[in-house]
């Protein structure tokens, strides 16, 4: 089975920030470009790409209205909205389209590295519903964690909470998030349940050297992934 490389559909209308944008992704992904929105939508007709990185700004068609339309018929694909500064206000109508990540310009191209990079691994979360830490493996289907033969069926809040950890390695939740997020808005739990599960869940994979929940004081709780 030959590696399969992962596609990246770049849309700018600029011709020289197109290539400078493929120069920096193209070394870990396959690029595919398009100079405006129309003509990324007819690429998409015709191929599965795994992100795409859009312009706000172009002829034709704008970024937000490129995204309102493919998310009429594709809502999974994540898109990465290049933004000048000025443009900044109009973020929350990105997001409501359902952008997924935001950048403004002049664009930093290491750190649109690392945000392509986390944006696929959360798509491919979605999609397979698992996530695989080294040896470990969190199965969304069965509440389930398998290492090698050890297979440890978690409660469903439990996995919940672990699941959401470690979705977003190293971003911070805040308690009330995780409580909106796990338990709903309408719960009765408060602080002490979200802390009573972390502690059920470090008591049980306190063996684990591939992940752990971190207190963050006074804010919440980070899942960090062990190299």
């Amino acid at each position: 089975m030959g590696h399969i490389m992962i596609s990246v559909l770049i849309i700018e209308d600029d011709t020289s920030t197109r290539l400078v944008t493929k120069l920096h992704l193209q070394n870990e992904y396959q690029i595919l470009e398009a100079a405006n929105g129309l003509e990324a939508l007819k690429i998409l007709e015709q191929q599965h790409v795994d992100l795409i990185v859009a312009d706000v700004m172009m002829p034709h068609m704008d970024g937000y209205e490129f995204v309102r339309q493919l998310r009429t018929v594709d809502k999974a694909t994540p898109v990465l909205l290049l933004t000048a500064k000025k443009e900044w206000q109009d973020k929350k109508n990105g997001f409501a389209l359902g952008i997924d990540d935001y950048m403004t310009k002049p664009v930093h191209y290491e750190e649109l590295l690392w945000r392509v990079r986390a944006l696929l691994r959360r798509a491919q979360i979605n999609n397979e519903k698992k996530i695989v830490i080294g040896n470990v493996v969190m199965n969304e289907e069965s509440n389930m964690v398998i290492r090698g033969e050890e297979r440890i069926s978690l409660p469903q809040k439990e996995f919940e909470l672990l699941f959401k950890l470690l979705s977003y390695p190293n971003k911070v939740f805040t308690t009330s998030q995780l409580l909106d997020d796990i338990w709903g808005y309408e719960t009765d739990s408060d602080e002490t349940t979200v802390r009573t599960h972390v502690n059920r869940l470090r008591k049980r994979f306190a063996g684990y050297q591939e992940f752990e929940i971190v207190t963050v004081r006074g804010l919440g709780y980070k899942g960090e992934i062990k190299k």
